[in-house]
C-alpha cells in the first residue's frame, strides 16, 4: 500500500511540473514595425491649456466654477481645429460633450471616452501649482495631467492629426466626453441615452483603466499593458445601532460603538469568498506564463492549488486579492457628538468593491450572515453592480490589444478586471466590447499621484498616449 501511495504522490507531482514546464507565452500579438511620426508639441501644448482650466467638479454644484468648464471648451476649437472641420459637436446635459467623426460606413462604430473633470487638491500639499501646468525635469505638473486629461487630449489630438493626414476612418468614430465623471455625475448617461435614442450601437467602446505598468503580478518582471475587460461593481454599506443613551460614567455591557466593532472584526475575519471569473483567469492565465518557475507552478496548477491562490491573496492584500473576491474596506464611524455621552446611534460604512460574481443583494446578505446581529440594521447607500465582462479574442479586442503592444514594445498585453469604477460601466446595455485602457506607461509613483498630491505626466508619456489613438483611430 505504501509503494501505491508513493507512486501516486510521484505521478501527480510530475503531472504539476509537466504542466508548469508547459505553461509557456502564447502566440505574441501582431506588433506595427514603426513608429509613427507626429507633431509632438502641439498637444504637449493643448494638455498645458486644458489643465490651466480648474475644471473641479464637487458634490456641492455650489462650490464649481462653471466658468472654468466653459473655459475649457471654449478652448476645443482652437486646440483641435482639424477636429472641428471634420466632426460634428454637441453639447448634452450636465457637461457632456459629444464628436462624431464620419467614417465611411455607419454600421460598427466606435468610442472613444475620457473626462475633463478633476478632484479637489490640497494646494498647500503640493511642491508646484496645480494649476499651472509647470514643465520641470521632462514632467508636466498638474491635477488632470494623468486623470484623465491627458487620454481627453490624447483623443483629440490624434483625430486632429488624422485628420491632417487626409485620413477617413472605415466606420464613424464617436468622442465622449464628461464634465462629471468624478462625482458620477449624469454626462456620460446622457450620451448613453442618446445613443439609445438614435439606436447606435457601438462595435467598440474604450475608456480609462488600465495601464502599462511593472512590478504587479507575481515573478513577473516585463511591463504589462492590462485592458481592463470588466469592472468591479460598488455598495457603500451602513452599519446602523440604535440605544437609549445615557451618561457615559455608566455605560451598559455593549455599547452602540461596541457592537460596531465586532461587526468590523467579523468582517475582516470571513473576507468574501474568491471568486476567479474569466477577467481574473484569463489574467492568470496570460501573465503566469511569463511568470518565474514557482508561480508557474501554482498558475498552471489552479486545479489543485485555488486553496494556496486563495491563502497567497489574503495575505498579500492589494490589487491582487481585489481580483478574486469583494474588498470590504471601512472609511466612516460616527458616535456621540459629546465626549461623556452614550451615543443614541452609531454607524459605520463600509465600501465595498464586488466581483463579477456577486451583486448589490448578495453582498448585503453576506453581511447579514457574517454579522449575525439583529442590533445591526445593514442598509445599502449608493450602490451599482458589477459590469457585464466583453468579449476577448474578437475584432474589437484585438484592435485594443495591437495598439497597445505596437506602442509599448515588449510588453505583455492582458485582460484584467478593473477594481475602481469608470464611466463605462453606463455602456452595460449598448456593447459586450468596452475595454478600459488609460494610454500611459505609469510607475507606481505616478499613481499614487491621481488623486493625490504632485500628480505629474512626463512629456513622452503625453506623446505615447498620442501615439496609441493614432493606431486604434486608424483600425477604427
Amino acid at each position: 500500500m505504501g509503494y501505491i501511495i508513493l507512486g501516486l504522490v510521484a505521478a501527480l507531482l510530475a503531472v504539476i511540473l509537466l504542466r508548469a514546464a508547459a505553461f509557456r507565452p502564447k502566440q505574441a500579438i501582431p506588433v506595427a514595425p514603426a513608429a509613427l511620426g507626429f507633431d509632438q508639441e502641439a498637444p504637449v501644448k493643448a494638455l498645458a491649456q486644458l489643465v490651466r482650466c480648474k475644471t473641479v467638479s464637487y458634490n456641492d454644484p455650489s462650490l464649481e466654477d462653471d466658468a472654468e468648464f466653459q473655459k475649457l471648451i471654449g478652448l476645443l476649437p482652437e486646440l483641435y481645429p482639424n477636429v472641428f472641420s471634420k466632426c460634428s459637436f454637441q453639447q448634452l446635459p450636465d457637461r457632456a460633450l459629444l464628436f462624431r467623426w464620419p467614417g465611411r460606413s455607419s454600421a460598427a462604430p466606435s468610442v472613444m471616452m475620457a473626462h475633463y473633470d478633476v478632484v479637489p487638491v490640497n494646494e498647500e500639499n503640493w511642491d508646484v501649482p496645480p494649476f499651472e501646468a509647470l514643465i520641470k525635469d521632462g514632467v508636466m505638473w498638474g491635477r488632470g495631467t494623468l486623470d484623465t486629461k491627458a487620454t481627453f487630449n490624447a483623443i483629440l489630438s490624434a483625430a486632429n492629426e488624422l485628420i491632417s493626414w487626409v485620413f477617413q476612418p472605415e466606420n464613424d468614430v464617436y468622442f465622449a466626453f464628461s464634465g462629471g465623471e468624478e462625482i458620477n455625475g449624469m454626462g456620460a448617461v446622457n450620451i448613453v441615452n442618446y445613443f439609445k435614442e438614435k439606436g447606435i450601437q457601438p462595435a467598440l467602446v474604450v475608456d480609462e483603466g488600465g495601464a502599462v505598468v511593472e512590478n504587479v503580478f507575481p515573478g513577473v518582471k516585463q511591463p504589462c499593458g492590462l485592458i481592463g475587460i470588466a469592472e468591479k461593481g460598488m455598495l457603500n454599506a451602513q452599519y446602523r445601532v440604535m440605544s437609549s443613551g445615557g451618561h457615559a460614567s455608566s455605560p451598559p455591557p455593549n455599547t452602540p460603538i461596541d457592537i460596531l466593532a465586532k461587526a468590523c472584526r467579523k468582517l475582516h475575519g470571513k473576507p468574501f469568498k474568491m471568486h476567479i471569473t474569466k477577467p481574473a483567469a484569463e489574467m492568470f492565465d496570460t501573465l503566469g506564463r511569463y511568470s518565474s518557475f514557482g508561480y508557474k507552478i501554482l498558475f498552471a496548477n489552479l486545479w489543485l492549488f485555488k486553496p494556496v491562490l486563495n491563502l497567497f491573496c489574503r495575505i498579500s492584500g492589494g490589487e491582487i486579492n481585489a481580483l478574486v473576491r469583494t474588498t470590504v474596506a471601512f472609511t466612516q464611524m460616527q458616535g456621540s457628538s459629546a465626549r461623556n455621552v452614550m451615543p443614541p446611534e452609531a454607524t459605520m460604512v463600509s465600501n465595498m468593491r464586488l466581483n463579477p460574481k456577486d451583486s448589490v443583494q448578495s453582498a448585503i446578505d453576506y453581511l447579514n450572515k457574517v454579522v449575525k446581529d439583529e442590533r445591526v440594521e445593514i442598509t445599502a447607500l449608493e450602490s451599482f453592480e458589477p459590469s457585464p465582462i466583453s468579449e476577448t479574442g474578437c475584432d474589437a479586442w484585438n484592435k485594443v490589444a495591437s495598439a497597445v503592444a505596437s506602442t509599448w514594445h515588449g510588453c505583455i498585453v492582458s485582460p484584467y478586471l478593473m477594481v475602481q469604477c469608470s464611466d463605462s460601466r453606463h455602456y452595460r446595455d449598448l456593447s459586450n466590447h468596452v475595454y478600459r485602457f488609460s494610454a500611459m506607461d505609469l510607475t507606481a509613483q505616478e499613481r499614487k499621484s491621481i488623486h493625490g498630491n504632485n500628480e505629474g505626466i512626463r512629456l513622452e508619456t503625453i506623446c505615447k498616449a498620442v501615439e496609441f489613438y493614432l493606431r486604434l483611430l486608424k483600425l477604427c
